[in-house]
């Protein structure tokens, strides 16, 4: 334990005096620059020695010395590394070659400090001639030669090539100074092979090549092995006849048991060993064309050839068919026959035929005859053979036309809408194509189309204008002449009409549809096929009720209506033919209850009498005013009571609301106010037969005439003299009233 503890002491103390000398290290020293310098220069020729000097510059305090590492490097890559107390060092290349060419670099390390120079270019100029030799200059054809090429002192990847003139020999890429190869060389006209040599080394994207080496020509010396060919009996035989090959070599190789030969025909070899013995066939028309003997010795090749010409002993027979369009029941032939024969060799009798269905002998014979059916249908060929050749005719398919069978007549998407065009489709199940197809109408031909394709359809496009057309439409289909042609039955498809304009009926008729009333609303259209969609619309002009029905018309019943149900009403309707057709708009009008009406008018009567007794009461009550006379006491003081005339320039206008007159001068009124006949607190009687008479005196600031009274009558004013007799304080006041009467219209009075 106590061992543990001092080790843990001494590696903690190490650790804390290398932290302080790698930190002191760093902070004495400064690497400010380095330089690369080439000497003699940074382009020389091939065999100078170069030298690459490293030279830094660095800071340091007074008596240290550092420890220096040089690093150099060649094309980005590390060449080697030095270390010392140096301030520059030296990188030595003796006897500089182009490898030697590139981009240098140099770096100083001290510590943890480092710093690389700039990058600088040595250029080595000239590559040294290489130089070739040879073991031997003449050869005989097959054998070989071994080419040394040699670049004595050069350095690097070097790719050299052997070369005969334009033509490359061999290449190959090595680090040696030299390459070695054997050479195997053809005669070709007793020529002369020129050899040289020369050699590239890649720097980078450059490639420098060398000049050429010195030349060396070498005789070849050619192999007499060509064979001789000889064909029996001659090379233009006809077929059937003998034919014997026989390839024949100088005697001198002819013992080389390396020797070798063969007979070959095109791509075919038919014997070999060919130099002791002979290759005989029977000739054939197919067997015309180039033959090879062929000579190997070793990579030596040799040969000749002759071409060979087989006529034919007859020519390959042909199978033919009559007549070529055959329906089923239907009588048709078969005959093979040839066109060419050798008659140096055959007659036409000597060739014998035999007709084959699907490689099952039918006949002995050139001919065969029969009725078309299902089971005569199949491939047929036809044998010829004549003194022992055999030929085959190329196979022949035969079938049986198949009679068009009743057409089918369709249409292509329904149901049929009436005045919209629609596709017509005919079809046969059975029957041989070409088939043409006629669409007709009350047998009136409307279009025809030739189907010749399985894939096609027969399609016609119409149109009706009545639902009764439809069965118009039938379509025939023939595929040999009009003793072929089959009728489809009638077009029977379903029709839609599409709807007419919808007629749109209220009941009760609007203008006399009450509140509480139930109102039905009916749709009816004049044509269109069920079943047919009804919708109605109020003023939201969203459907209030949508129904399908299998008629031609629909209602919807608005129950106990009121007054919010009024406004515009129409309804629409469409069917399969999916055209919407709208009604005009009807506008629904509903008033009041008649109760409501009886009891409307009851109460405007009820306010009218209540009126009229009212200004009965009321004028009676008037009329009693103004008969009333006054007790005769009250008579008496009356005088007393009258207003007296103005005096001078003072005027008295009176105003009766009786007859509704006004007298006025500059501006000064006197209103006679309508009032009921009683007595005021001083004890003066407002007369009735003056008409409830109230007096008010206005004083006037100028004279006035008082023989002149400004009267109004209804809206006029008129002037009356008023002759006044006495005293102008005692106006005749009977005498006013009575002036009054006759100038106003009063009220009579009541019985």
């Amino acid at each position: 334990m106590q061992v543990k503890k001092q080790l843990t002491l001494r590696a903690g103390t190490f650790l804390i005096l290398f932290l302080f000398t790698s930190d002191k290290a760093n902070t004495e020293f400064i690497i400010k620059s380095v330089n690369l310098f080439i000497q003699p220069r940074n382009e020389v020729q091939r065999g100078t020695n170069v030298s690459l000097i490293c030279q830094a510059e660095v800071s340091q305090s007074p008596g240290s010395n550092p420890n220096y590492e040089y690093i150099f490097y060649k094309d980005y890559e590390m060449l080697l590394t030095e270390k010392t107390t140096a301030t520059h060092w030296f990188y030595s290349i003796p006897d500089a070659r182009v490898f030697h060419s590139g981009k240098y670099e140099c770096a100083v390390v001290i510590g943890h400090q480092n710093k690389k120079s700039g990058s600088t270019d040595l250029t080595v100029k000239g590559l040294l001639t290489p130089v070739l030799s040879v073991d031997q200059q003449r050869l005989k054809e097959g054998d070989n030669v071994t080419a040394v090429c040699t670049a004595e002192g050069e350095m690097g990847s070097l790719m050299f090539s052997f070369r005969d003139g334009p033509v490359e020999l061999y290449r190959k890429s090595t680090n040696t100074q030299k390459v070695e190869q054997k050479l195997a060389f053809e005669h070709k006209r007793m020529r002369t092979v020129n050899m040289f040599c020369y050699y590239s080394i890649s720097l980078g994207s450059k490639i420098e090549i060398s000049n050429n080496s010195n030349v060396i020509d070498i005789d070849i010396q050619e192999l007499g092995i060509t064979p001789e060919i000889n064909v029996m009996p001659s090379a233009n035989v006809i077929e059937g006849d003998l034919l014997t090959f026989s390839c024949n070599v100088d005697m001198t190789y002819q013992k080389n048991s390396e020797l070798r030969i063969s007979l070959v025909h095109g791509h075919t070899t038919l014997g070999l060993n060919m130099g002791q013995k002979t290759y005989n066939m029977s000739a054939k028309a197919n067997d015309s064309g180039q033959y090879e003997c062929i000579a190997s010795l070793g990579a030596i090749h040799k040969s000749s050839s002759v071409n060979i010409t087989v006529n034919q002993l007859f020519s390959v027979p042909a199978l033919s068919i009559h007549p070529p369009e055959v329906f089923e029941g239907e009588h048709f032939d078969i005959t093979c026959h040839t066109d060419i024969i050798a008659s140096v060799r055959i007659q036409r009798e000597d060739i014998k035929y035999f007709i084959y269905k699907e490689k099952t002998l039918v006949i002995s014979n050139y001919r065969y005859s029969n009725t078309a059916r299902n089971v005569t249908n199949g491939k047929y060929m036809c044998v010829a053979k004549a003194n022992g050749i055999i030929k085959e005719s190329s196979n022949v398919l035969f079938r049986a036309k198949v009679l068009v069978s009743q057409p089918e007549i369709r249409v292509d998407a329904p149901p049929v809408i009436v005045d919209k065009h629609f596709w017509i489709h005919c079809h046969s199940q059975n029957g041989s194509l070409p088939i043409i197809y006629t669409l007709k109408r009350n047998n009136i031909t409307v279009n025809r189309t030739e189907v010749s394709n399985p894939h096609e359809k027969a399609r016609f496009i119409a149109m009706i204008s009545a639902p009764s057309d439809i069965s118009s439409y039938f379509c025939e289909a023939e595929n040999n002449g009009k003793i072929s042609v089959k009728m489809s039955q009638r077009l029977n498809e379903t029709v839609i009409v599409p709807v007419g304009k919808p007629l749109f009926t209220v009941i009760p008729i609007p203008g006399n549809i009450e509140e509480g009333e139930d109102v039905t609303l009916i749709c009816g259209i004049p044509k269109g096929s069920p079943p047919i969609n009804f919708s109605f619309y109020g003023n939201s002009h969203t459907p209030i009720n949508t129904t399908t029905v299998q008629s031609n018309s629909s209602s919807f019943v608005l129950s106990a209506v009121s007054r919010q149900k009024s406004g515009n009403y129409y309804c629409e309707a469409f069917n399969l033919a999916n055209k919407l057709s709208k009604s005009d708009i009807i506008s629904i009008e509903v008033s009041l209850a008649k109760w409501k009406k009886i009891l409307t008018v009851a109460f405007c009567l009820l306010i009218l009498a209540l009126v009229v007794i009212f200004i009965v009461l009321r004028y009676k009550a008037k009329r009693g005013r103004e008969t009333y006379n006054p007790p005769a006491s009250q008579a008496a003081h009356m005088p007393d009571l009258m207003p007296a005339f103005p005096k001078s320039d003072d005027f008295l206008i009176h105003e009766s609301h009786y007859s509704g007159f006004s007298v006025g001068v500059n501006n000064k009124e006197s209103v006679w106010s309508e009032k009921p006949p009683d007595i005021s607190d001083e004890g003066i009687l407002q007369l009735p037969n003056e008409g409830d008479v109230e007096y008010t005196e206005v004083v006037h600031s100028q004279p006035l005439d008082p023989t002149r009274i400004p009267l109004r009558k209804g809206t006029d004013t008129v002037y009356s003299e008023l002759q006044t007799q006495g005293s102008p304080d005692h106006i005749n006041h009977q005498g006013l009233l009575e002036y009054a009467e006759l100038n106003y219209d009063l009220p009579a009075p009541v019985d």
